[in-house]
């Protein structure tokens, strides 16, 4: 049962960044991870049924390794369909374009 594909365009901020990047490359395994100041900037392609379920298990990962990571993302489909998240919730969704 194939899922659909995601764009991951991401900002991660953690009390414990050092305990959180290990879990971040991992999770986005083939994506760039990059640091800036205190915080990470995410791009990864993922795939899974929905972005609100990529979105939850990202952040529960994360989560996991250090309780005070927060979780600001927008994931576009193959669709062109955007939706943007700040950590579990999401915030707005929009179709075409890229906000970046």
């Amino acid at each position: 049962m194939a899922g659909k594909r995601f764009k991951l365009v991401a900002r991660v901020s953690s009390s414990s960044p050092k305990v959180v990047r290990p879990v971040l490359e991992g999770a986005v395994a083939g994506g760039s991870v990059k640091e800036s100041g205190d915080e990470f900037l995410v791009e990864a392609e993922m795939e899974g049924e929905s972005a609100k379920d990529l979105n939850r298990s990202l952040l529960s990962a994360l989560r996991k390794a250090e309780k005070r990571t927060r979780l600001r993302a927008e994931w576009t489909s193959e669709d062109g369909t955007t939706q943007r998240f700040f950590d579990y919730v999401l915030k707005k969704t929009y179709k075409g374009g890229s906000s970046s």
